[in-house]
């Protein structure tokens, strides 16, 4: 049965996929920092164009926002900034692919906290889906890496692994929080109280970002002027990805909405074979395919 939150998804994994790809190229210009600063301050105006196209075009009232929504917008807004600076951190460490591969335990918590915190309720065959999924993505993770799946399951307790843990707790806490958040607005139409939501923590996320910068790489700003061209692709490619996972965890569970979002991995390897020529060896194939049967299962069954 059709449901419209899976091809939104699959857009907004799409769309995060070219946004990566575009701060990847920024990395040569742009610290890290900076490339992250870009996601937010050049998605600001794109995602106030939206709410306002759809204020004045489609008629849809603007929300009132309460005290539950700026509190869940805060905690989600500050959870995303502190899942990726962690993330980020992993690759300092010498063993960032462990810390990576749960990282991506994300969706498993993102789950758990939506039962904890919203209530929400998950079928035997999400359940499953979510874990083969999971399966699949830590395959992919340590697929060219020196860690193979014994060492992976005996490693929980090393600081790579526990930051990597605590980085996928904050993602989903931030997924979990962004749905709490838009659902808090009442019973206006999903597109406005999506579009509202993201307008208003991507301004606190910009403004977050400009008081660290200001302390800790104020010559970054003017750098991200400059690279105003690819900078500000990818901040439109961050708001129109952010659209859409905002708006399909507004009317979907965000945990069935992260796990059909790890479609993400199959377009990075589309990516990878057809444009860059990389072969792609059968540990990665196998993991694949257990991304793409889970989200099979999570889309027939669940």
């Amino acid at each position: 049965m059709f449901e419209l939150w899976i091809p939104i998804t699959i857009a907004a994994a799409f769309l995060q996929n070219v946004r990566s790809a575009l701060q990847k190229h920024l990395k040569g210009q742009l610290s890290t920092t900076g490339a992250t600063f870009t996601r937010f301050v050049y998605a600001v105006p794109v995602a106030f164009i939206y709410v306002w196209f759809l204020n004045q075009y489609l008629d849809l009232p603007l929300p009132t926002p309460n005290g539950e929504f700026a509190i869940f917008g805060a905690i989600g807004g500050v959870a995303q900034i502190t899942a990726t600076a962690l993330l980020v951190y992993l690759f300092s460490l010498r063993n960032f692919t462990v810390g990576t591969t749960y990282s991506k335990t994300e969706t498993v918590q993102a789950a758990i906290f939506g039962v904890v915190i919203l209530g929400d309720t998950l079928s035997t065959g999400a359940l499953i889906a979510i874990l083969v999924s999971l399966g699949g993505v830590m395959v992919l993770s340590v697929a060219k890496g020196a860690t193979d799946a014994r060492s992976l399951l005996t490693s929980w307790t090393q600081k790579s692994a526990l930051i990597g843990l605590a980085s996928g707790a904050a993602f989903g806490i931030s997924a979990v929080s962004y749905r709490a958040a838009s659902l808090s607005l009442g019973d206006g139409h999903f597109l406005i109280r999506a579009g509202f939501t993201l307008a208003c923590v991507t301004v606190l996320q910009t403004l977050i970002m400009t008081v660290y910068m200001s302390l800790r790489e104020p010559g970054e700003f003017s750098r991200v002027i400059k690279a105003w061209r690819v900078a500000g692709l990818v901040g439109v490619a961050g708001a129109l990805g952010s659209m859409g996972w905002f708006t399909a965890m507004t009317i979907q569970n965000a945990a069935y909405v992260r796990a059909l979002g790890q479609i993400e991995l199959v377009f990075t390897f589309i990516v990878s074979a057809v444009i860059f020529k990389e072969t792609t060896n059968r540990t990665e194939f196998g993991g694949i395919l257990m991304v793409v049967g889970g989200i099979f299962i999570l889309l027939l069954w669940a």
